[in-house]
């Protein structure tokens, strides 16, 4: 077992060789950065009722009263209410929760789900939490009985009409998000430290008096004037706490720092930042404030290398901060992004496995007159990840072209140590598919990554961007079987031609395509629905304050206040559409191995007593990631062809819907939920991870062929963002070049215009050795989708489907 000391000698190995001079010369992690790593990692995951308890209590005091007013006034009773500490290594404050990694309950979102799983928390297959028999009695005697039928979740089940239950049901899709706020957003960071509280009051001002005043504008601005105070109060009791172990605290240094955090925080608590330390507390109390008010998952910094290097720029000249403090300031910053986690339904835990929060930061990428944007901060931000190689932030960088070697270098170097990250979006074709969809292009080339793997412009876009998983895999089920489920035989889609009855592949295709035309504007409209109950239930008046337009418009993010309202939502396995596809083509049209008749009972039963034809169907049809036209024909048409059916819906808030490929960990659960394919797979077992990655173990011909058949789709389309998943294994990045081969396959993945890729380094045989003892892999950090979890915290299912994953020695 890893104790502290072996911790902080693992973390003082030898830098990166790929980093800057000055960057490679800074110290290593003190012992204080070790320590907290270390109990981040260890703490037992517990449940925190507070939240449920004010929240309750605010309710019951403003009854009657706007929603927007209420729920701003919810934020101002829990950050009065709320227990706050600072711990005794913490240079960064502030908390959601008394400790680290605690299951928040929002009853506002759900309570029904929360009651039946109370027992189970400790023991569920993902995502366990403790909770106690008191904890228990209160939800159930004292908190749950006021929100009966008045939560997020029994309003949805009320108002979504029964055909887009049954599409829902039937597994064709799902609708997310129904249990808690809205998330999924990049807020203006920048603009957040520039004009600090006053500004913003004064902003607020300004808006309200040139606006025609409503009854809605005058509760928005009311309700943005509380929020502001909630924010205010917050950072004071802060100040507070610091003076008070101050006066207490027997070391001197110790004294120093806590008078150093109580002088920041009161000025923050009324003025912008004037400094990298003003700056990195700064957006921590953000970030911790949005996730109070509305508990959700995937608020995200965007370009932290961009809006935070004035700041570190002007202390390093003044001599104001040597680089080894900026870089202890900025590693605290980091391990206070990993102190959240979100409670998930059983259900939800498997879609999102390993509690991904998605607090993603983008590093590199272009200026606004196409130049590089890499910057020094972008090199101490890739520094910081390969010290202590956590799971948050979602490390993200963007390359172009132009993008400097020894960036490239130095983030391979990072990629290398196996912690998944960063992940790699491509410029290219992501600043291009952003202004095919109506941005701006000053904005487009300012894009950012929101949570996994979603684009979205930085404080200017209610993106929506995880509204549904849509089940591409499920639909092409259905339509060989007429639109029936082949085991309940229940009509969930249109009634077609079943595979029998069809005469040729075309038929077939046909078929799929209305059975897509039919799905795919159900989703829509069960989308349509929560976004509007999102907005009269629960309002985000915090929120609002930093996404542009809303102060100016006098109007909620949630009620279409945003310069940019999208919703996204995501097509999950074309991979398997297109091996299958290919399949029924050549065994049962082409080559007559078997009639379709046939070819539907085999699936029935599961390939039960036709292993021989199973294998033959893997291994004799052309499977897609192997740069075979054959197969890589049908992943761009249904890719492109789903693309083109979810981009013609407009969203409530007056955006359009964006399609992307993505999965997160759905790929398991809703593999589960899919019969036997024609590709092979066996009925419940996964699809293929990632959103454009092929079948684990199907891509034969290295990564290279993988890069050529994803770059035949027209992802352009897909500008809610696409996964790809590769795994490499270690030995791949032994020797002098090993590096330099690395960034010459990163320069070709951004030729061929694929918006994403991220990689997995580490072998099976690891991975296999940390299944049989858990107790010593706890630091085992592996990329799942589009974030990375501890690899012991997976179920066992998840776990198995990544081992599965094709390891590639070399380019």
């Amino acid at each position: 077992m890893m104790n502290s000391n072996t911790l902080l000698t693992q973390l003082r190995q030898e830098p990166q060789i790929a980093f800057p001079k000055e960057i490679r010369n800074t110290t290593r992690p003190c012992e204080r950065i070790a320590r907290i790593r270390d109990r981040l990692i260890r703490n037992e995951r517990e449940i925190d009722l507070e939240r449920a308890r004010y929240t309750t209590e605010s309710y019951q005091q403003t009854e009657g009263e706007p929603m927007s007013i209420r729920r701003a006034k919810m934020l101002l009773h829990l950050v009065r209410k709320m227990s706050i500490t600072i711990d005794q290594d913490e240079l960064i404050v502030g908390n959601r929760s008394l400790k680290p990694r605690m299951g928040v309950i929002a009853p506002e979102g759900a309570v029904d789900w929360i009651d039946k799983e109370l027992e189970i928390l400790p023991t569920r297959p993902q995502d366990k939490f403790q909770i106690t028999p008191e904890q228990i009695t209160e939800l159930r005697e004292k908190i749950f009985p006021y929100w009966r039928g008045k939560t997020l979740e029994d309003t949805v089940a009320a108002r979504v009409p029964v055909d887009v239950m049954t599409a829902v049901k039937g597994k064709a899709f799902s609708l997310n998000q129904t249990d808690h706020a809205q998330g999924h957003i990049l807020p203006d960071v920048e603009g957040w430290l520039c004009l600090g509280i006053r500004g913003l009051r004064e902003k607020i001002n300004k808006a309200a008096d040139s606006q025609k005043q409503n009854t809605d504008t005058q509760n928005f601005y009311d309700a943005a004037f509380i929020a502001l105070q909630a924010a205010q109060e917050f950072m004071r009791r802060y100040a507070k706490v610091a003076r008070r172990l101050c006066k207490e605290h027997e070391n001197e240094q110790r004294q120093r720092e806590l008078a150093r955090i109580a002088e920041v925080c009161e000025w923050l608590s009324e003025h912008p930042a004037r400094d990298f330390r003003d700056a990195l507390q700064a957006v921590w109390f953000l970030f911790v404030l949005l996730q109070i008010e509305s508990n959700a998952s995937s608020f995200s910094p965007g370009r932290f290398d961009q809006y935070m290097l004035p700041y570190l720029e002007q202390d390093l000249e003044s001599g104001k901060l040597t680089l080894d403090e900026a870089q202890n300031l900025l590693e605290h910053l980091w391990l206070k992004f990993n102190e959240i986690v979100l409670l998930r339904s059983s259900s939800s835990a498997r879609y999102f496995a390993g509690f991904p929060i998605g607090f993603n930061i983008g590093l590199g990428g272009q200026r606004q007159n196409g130049s590089d944007a890499t910057n020094f901060l972008s090199y101490m931000c890739l520094r910081a990840q390969a010290d202590l190689g956590l799971t948050q932030p979602n490390l993200s960088i963007r390359i172009h072209q132009n993008s400097p070697q020894e960036f490239l270098l130095a983030a391979s170097q990072v990629i290398s140590k196996g912690s998944g990250m960063p992940q790699v979006f491509n410029d290219e074709v992501i600043i291009p598919g952003q202004i095919k969809r109506g941005i701006a292009p000053e904005d487009a080339i300012n894009y950012s990554v929101v949570g996994c793997v979603e684009l979205s412009t930085p404080g200017k876009a209610l993106g929506w961007s995880d509204a549904s998983m849509f089940n591409l895999t499920r639909i092409l089920e259905l339509t060989l079987f007429g639109g029936k489920d082949p085991h309940s035989g229940q009509q969930i889609g249109i009634v077609t031609p079943t595979l029998d009855r069809m005469t040729s592949f075309e038929e077939l295709e046909a078929a799929y395509d209305q059975q897509l035309a039919h799905f795919v504007p159900l989703m829509v409209k069960g989308c349509n629905i929560v976004d509007s109950i999102h907005a009269e239930m629960l309002p985000s008046p915090f929120l609002s304050l930093v996404i542009s337009n809303c102060i100016e418009r006098g109007l909620d993010v949630t009620a279409g206040g945003a310069r940019y309202n999208f919703s996204g939502v995501q097509g999950v396995q074309i991979a398997n559409v297109a091996d299958s596809l290919a399949a029924v083509k050549q065994a049962v049209f082409d080559e007559q191995w078997l009639s379709a008749g046939e070819l539907l009972e085999v699936l029935r039963k599961n390939f039960d007593g036709q292993e021989i034809l199973r294998q033959r169907l893997i291994h004799r049809v052309p499977k897609y990631g192997n740069d075979d036209d054959r197969v890589d024909q049908f992943e761009q048409k249904w890719a492109d062809r789903y693309s083109e059916l979810v981009a013609q819906h407009p969203t409530r808030r007056g955006g359009v819907y964006q399609p992307g490929f993505y999965t997160v960990s759905a790929h398991v659960p809703m593999g589960a939920n899919v019969g036997a394919t024609p590709d092979g797979r066996l009925a419940g077992e996964p699809l293929a991870d990632g959103g454009v990655s092929p079948m684990a173990g199907r891509d034969r011909k290295g990564p290279t062929a993988v890069l050529r058949s994803v770059s035949k789709m027209n992802l352009r389309l897909a500008s809610n963002g696409t996964l790809l998943n590769m795994k490499f294994l270690p030995s791949f990045f032994e020797g002098k070049h090993a590096l330099e081969k690395f960034v010459t396959l990163l320069r070709g993945f951004c030729t061929l215009e694929i918006p994403h890729v991220q990689f997995n380094v580490v072998s099976a045989a690891t991975l296999r050795e940390a299944q049989a003892h858990p107790e010593q892999y706890r630091h085992l950090v592996v990329r799942v989708a589009g974030y990375s979890a501890y690899f012991i915290e997976l179920d066992q299912e998840l776990q198995n489907e990544i081992i599965r994953r094709t390891e590639f020695e070399s380019v």
